[in-house]
């Protein structure tokens, strides 16, 4: 199978990486061609220049390939979900933006006849985290779930600055997890809280106490598919502590406002000022970890997951993590493996038991416990 790989940042690069190791035929497509060029070169891909908002020039380049994994911003999802359907290429999207999902669901049937498979929220959270949350409902007693959790947070190995924090992706993408409403289940029924709300805290081993808050996009569909049969069903990120009511501040202010302002007789949008602010300032490319937990309440017990993850070699553990869920469902796909046409969230798309083995080749794995929920 020949795969195009759209964006040579740090995930389109880790994606190109892995699926080169795993044998396929891989191109690397990006508006920066000094970008394309080095990663291709690194990795043995055939380099490709293109603007993805050229719908024309995106389908050319696409009907070459049998698949495509997208890593450029989440505002060009629906014209690349809608450039694989016009040219039957299988779609792997990393996402993680509501409304984009939304729009590229609508697609859903489309997908279905012409046997392309369209898989948005593709990469850590949402992606791997809720194919874990997916599997823990699947192999759960008949019955009332009482809870479903997942914490995810991509940090530096240790706090950074005010914030804890280091540049790991698009800080656009970041304010937009922490601006829009995050869907949740209360009492069964589908509901929206605000984002950077419902703080806690989170003991983990060898980081001490971090916190968590909600933010969107993380659980996906999941509270559509399990109303009803989960009582509670919520995702949050983690950071340390503090993080959390700095950006809370931020967005009170009005600093993650979209709607140009005029100031000394130019027109600026906030979230335009704070993003270039986050983009000079804040610290990159140190040493990260990602932690991912997963827990499910039910009849008194709670059985969780957890996942932690470090740099390897060239490669953050956030770009490992985002990229290496993605490149293995494509590795099934190949296969033969999973073959699911339509529009599915990677939770929809494929199971743990399928995708888990596929990680643990570049040491991505999860472990599995069952306590009282007492003695959790």
């Amino acid at each position: 199978m020949t795969i195009l790989v759209l964006g040579t940042g740090i995930v389109g690069s880790a994606a190109a990486w892995d699926l080169r190791r795993r044998g396929f035929a891989v191109t690397v497509a990006d508006v920066d061609g000094e970008s394309v060029e080095r990663v291709a070169n690194a990795y043995g891909a055939t380099p490709a220049t293109i603007d993805v908002a050229d719908a024309r020039d995106l389908m050319d380049l696409m009907s070459m390939h049998e698949l495509v994994v997208s890593a450029v911003p989440y505002r060009f999802g629906y014209a690349v979900a809608s450039a694989a359907l016009a040219t039957g290429t299988h779609h792997l999207d990393f996402g993680g933006n509501p409304s984009v999902v939304a729009a590229q669901r609508r697609m859903h049937d489309d997908a279905v006849t012409n046997g392309v498979m369209i898989v948005p929220d593709c990469g850590l959270a949402p992606g791997l985290a809720n194919v874990i949350a997916e599997d823990l409902i699947a192999t759960a007693d008949e019955g009332m779930i009482d809870s479903i959790q997942m914490r995810v947070g991509a940090l530096p190995q240790e706090p950074v600055g005010a914030l804890g924090y280091q540049l790991a992706f698009n800080p656009a993408g970041l304010i937009n997890e922490y601006a829009e409403p995050c869907e949740v289940l209360i009492e069964r029924r589908h509901a929206k809280v605000q984002p950077l709300s419902h703080f806690e805290e989170v003991p983990w081993a060898d980081r001490g106490v971090l916190e968590a808050f909600s933010t969107a996009g993380g659980t996906s569909t999941m509270t559509y598919a399990h109303e009803g049969r989960v009582r509670s069903l919520e995702y949050k990120t983690l950071r340390y502590p503090g993080h959390g009511v700095v950006f809370r501040a931020l967005y009170e202010m009005g600093l993650f406002d979209q709607t140009p302002h005029r100031f000394g007789g130019v027109e600026l949008a906030p979230r335009a000022v704070l993003i270039d602010g986050l983009t000079r300032t804040l610290p990159r490319d140190g040493a990260d970890v990602v932690l991912v937990r997963v827990w499910r309440d039910q009849g008194g017990q709670r059985t969780v997951v957890e996942v932690e993850d470090t740099a390897h070699g060239a490669f953050s553990a956030l770009a490992r993590t985002t990229a290496f869920p993605a490149t293995a469902l494509a590795s099934l796909i190949a296969e033969g493996t999973v073959l699911r046409p339509g529009v599915l969230a990677m939770h929809e798309a494929v199971t743990a038991a399928e995708l888990m083995p596929e990680l643990s080749d570049v040491g991505i794995v999860g472990t599995r416990s069952t306590r009282p929920i007492a003695e959790a």
